[in-house]
């Protein structure tokens, strides 16, 4: 059980690489149709020029390739995100391991001779992968081959050999092994794979016959996971899978309710989002939701702590109103009253039903600016953005009715309501970097984790240090809770410590110190 937590783990920190660029693509994506609307000209005379159209369209077309290729982007990132060392060599790795599964795959398929005519590929679920035709596996095929490769260059990347062999040691000793493993791959899945697209595709179909309800599950799931970190499981098949709809746009067939949604944003063609985007809708609590049960744990403070409260809650808050990140506002309730957040995740996935039942086809998967960067300058026909709003007015309404009836019912020690010896604080910024130089924090962060003889792996995602462990039992909480931490979870024998956005300064600390 404790190596599956482990591998999960791992691997759902290795998803978080490819996913973390994806909405900077649609950013350029947004921006170029900002450019290239010429919709908008009414309001803004300049976006009817040429030149600038012209150039709306170059940034839009040339970032939507990205979507095209993604299962590329998911087998080098993948790696990087497995690899205990080399990370630039295991993305080289994955990106070998792609490359032959495919070709291997493109010759199975043509010695059976079941290649497609051009104008039959759809039909028979093929498509052209890099120029090379192979059964349309979409990102699945990244992510199968990104996993197998970091697997492989972490087992065998240490082997060493002497004498004249010492040349093939290291990671060449990895594409010895990876070149004929992928050949095999490419063979066998271009046989197994028709039967596991029928799966994913009743597995579609059972998700999208449930209507709504199916919809919330999917909400609840991906909140009530985020202590874990395994949320990007749930979540990352729907957005660029066939799980989260299959849809042409624009003459090129695409998988996932991003990929879709980016798609569409770029395609003037197209009138109207498509209900798809509903998966990448789980915006609803970071814009609405958690600002609401940030003002609800304020106005439920004691009176001498309401300023304490307020330092907390309100960065807090406005970190997730604004990009999405919602571990800071999160983590201040977890703990002390995880009631809270099992109703938190309850009224996201209540949320997200809402969306679906009122047809609400805007996105909002990151924040406020993501938000507006998105949607209006499509218009509200094409995204009727402003149900959207409508629908987080009312969860908004909700959760602060909800969590202060609950914080008050049961007494909650959230933020500004504990006992008079308890302090009322997170560190800021500043305080991390009063502690001293990298190296002391460096140590004083490894010092909790154990000592230097007791990590494995150093990596982060966006908020958190994830760590790698020998030995669970030894980690020193009160110590990592000096050094600014804002939760600590610790699942088989990987330790995530929550420090928030500037937690790439963490782990430099820590590399530079080991």
């Amino acid at each position: 059980m404790k190596r599956a937590v482990n591998a999960l783990q791992n691997f759902g920190k290795s998803l978080y690489g490819p996913v973390l660029i994806l909405p900077i693509v649609g950013l350029f994506i947004a921006f170029g149709n900002v450019l290239g609307n010429g919709s908008l000209a009414e309001y803004l005379p300049f976006l009817g020029h040429p030149l600038i159209q012209n150039l709306g369209q170059l940034i839009a077309k040339s970032a939507v390739s990205v979507l095209v290729n993604l299962a590329l982007v998911f087998a080098v990132g993948i790696p990087v995100g497995l690899a205990a060392r080399d990370k630039g060599y295991a993305a080289l790795i994955g990106l070998l391991t792609f490359v032959v599964f495919i070709n291997a795959m493109n010759v199975t398929l043509q010695l059976q001779g079941e290649l497609a005519p051009a104008d039959q590929m759809k039909a028979a679920g093929q498509s052209m992968v890099l120029g090379v035709q192979v059964l349309e596996m979409g990102v699945f095929a990244g992510i199968l081959t990104g996993a197998l490769s970091g697997y492989l260059y972490n087992k065998y990347s240490g082997v060493q050999f002497n004498g004249a062999m010492a040349i093939y040691s290291g990671h060449c000793f990895v594409a010895i092994i990876v070149l004929p493993v992928s050949m095999f791959l490419g063979v066998v899945m271009s046989e197994l794979w028709p039967y596991a697209q029928h799966g994913i595709s009743a597995m579609a179909l059972a998700i999208k016959g449930s209507g709504a309800f199916g919809v919330m599950i999917y909400g609840f799931l991906e909140r009530i996971l985020v202590p874990t970190g395994l949320h990007h499981l749930v979540y990352t098949p729907f957005l660029y899978t066939e799980l989260g709809g299959t849809q042409e746009v624009c003459g090129t067939l695409y998988q996932g309710a991003r990929n879709i949604y980016f798609a569409e944003m770029a395609c003037p063609e197209v009138k109207q989002l498509s209900s798809t985007v509903v998966w990448d809708a789980r915006g609803i609590s970071k814009m609405f939701g958690l600002p609401a049960a940030a003002l609800a744990m304020y106005v439920t403070a004691k009176p001498e702590r309401k300023a304490a409260a307020k330092a907390i809650l309100i960065p807090a808050a406005l970190t997730s109103l604004l990009v999405g990140v919602t571990e800071p506002i999160e983590f201040s309730f977890l703990f002390v009253a995880p009631l809270l957040f099992v109703v938190h995740a309850v009224l996201t996935g209540i949320g997200m039903m809402l969306f679906s039942l009122l047809g609400v086809h805007a996105i909002g998967a990151n924040g406020i600016i993501d938000f507006i960067l998105y949607n209006l300058p499509l218009g509200t026909e094409k995204s009727n953005w402003p149900m959207y709003i409508l629908v987080g007015l009312i969860m908004f309404a909700l959760y602060f009715v909800v969590f202060r009836f609950l914080i008050l019912h049961f007494n909650m020690k959230t933020p500004g309501r504990e006992e008079a010896e308890e302090e009322t604080r997170l560190y800021s910024k500043q305080e991390y970097q009063a502690k001293g130089n990298n190296d002391g924090l460096g140590e004083s962060i490894v010092a909790g984790l154990g000592g230097r003889e007791n990590i494995e792996v150093v990596d982060n995602c966006y908020t958190r240090l994830r760590v790698t462990v020998k030995d669970i039992d030894i980690i020193d909480e009160p110590r990592l809770s000096a050094t600014g931490a804002k939760g600590i979870i610790k699942q088989g024998n990987n330790v995530q410590v929550v420090y928030g956005l500037h937690v790439k300064k963490m782990r430099e600390a820590v590399e530079t110190f080991l």
